[in-house]
């Protein structure tokens, strides 16, 4: 298994990294574009459509969607995301006794659409708006921060909860992970943001702005990688899919930063350090 992953990330790596930083704008769009619509056929199968012409139907919708939403003002849609977050903190604390309000087909399918969506149209806004903070104005570096708040929290959480974890988070949806796990994540993307302030030379009052920002941005992406593990544990599977070797599905791997980014991006926005800009 070990051999597996390994293999399976040493081939997805470049590919990643070359479609996300070396690609122009439109490319970006469409490489992400990709990416969520294979994330879409997976959710398809957390919804209940286990055929995969239902599947295929519901990544195709997904991809009109984004088709349409191209040259979009992002803000509107960041605003839903936050609003859907907020109710997915919600369900995911009512899991089991409020599954049944969202356990139709549709309605899972239309979560999806409030998941994947908005995502998409975060990243982009990253990728493409007008961007200052402090000395740093390359929308790269900041599409890099956002995903290394994911991944720090992630290691945050990995080393506390093995030394601290025993009041548990979720256990009814997410029985590994544990209030030392949130807490760790947290500090270390609080040095992290702290550290960041630094090296781009920001003001004092915008080094605690990025702070206050990636705090809540590490918060919510806990939140993104529980709604999954809601979703799956309801259908009875342990992975989105099989796309990924050792890995599982592409939601499986981005189900933190579909809830991180949109919020991310709004707040930044909000903020005045990013402004809408086409591709």
């Amino acid at each position: 298994m070990l051999k597996t992953r390994i293999i399976t990330a040493l081939i997805m790596a470049p590919i990643a990294v070359g479609g996300i930083f070396f690609l122009p704008p439109l490319g970006f769009a469409l490489f992400t574009g990709i990416i969520i619509t294979i994330g879409a056929w997976e959710w398809g199968n957390l919804a209940g459509l286990t055929g995969q012409a239902g599947r295929i139907a519901y990544a195709a919708l997904v991809a009109a969607i984004l088709y349409g939403l191209i040259i979009v003002n992002a803000v509107g849609v960041l605003w839903l995301a936050l609003a859907w977050w907020v109710v997915c903190f919600i369900l995911v604390r009512q899991y089991p006794d409020a599954s049944q309000y969202w356990q139709p087909t549709p309605i899972r399918a239309v979560m999806g659409l409030l998941v994947l969506v908005p995502a998409w149209v975060g990243l982009n806004h990253l990728r493409n708006g007008d961007f200052v903070f402090g000395e740093i104005s390359n929308n790269l570096l900041l599409i890099l921060y956002v995903f290394c708040i994911v991944w720090v929290a992630d290691i945050g959480a990995y080393f506390s909860g093995r030394a601290f974890g025993k009041a548990k988070l979720a256990p009814r949806v997410s029985p590994g992970k544990s209030w030392a796990g949130v807490w760790g994540g947290l500090l270390a993307v609080g040095v992290f943001s702290v550290v960041i302030s630094l090296l781009a030379d920001a003001s004092m009052l915008n080094g605690a702005l990025l702070l206050v920002a990636s705090l809540i941005t590490g918060s919510v992406s806990v939140l993104g990688d529980l709604l999954e593990s809601m979703m799956k544990r309801f259908r009875g599977i342990k992975d989105s899919s099989q796309l990924l070797p050792g890995h599982g599905g592409i939601m499986d791997r981005i189900d933190s930063l579909t809830a991180a980014i949109p919020v991310f991006a709004l707040l930044i926005t909000l903020l005045g350090w990013l402004a809408a800009s086409g591709l």
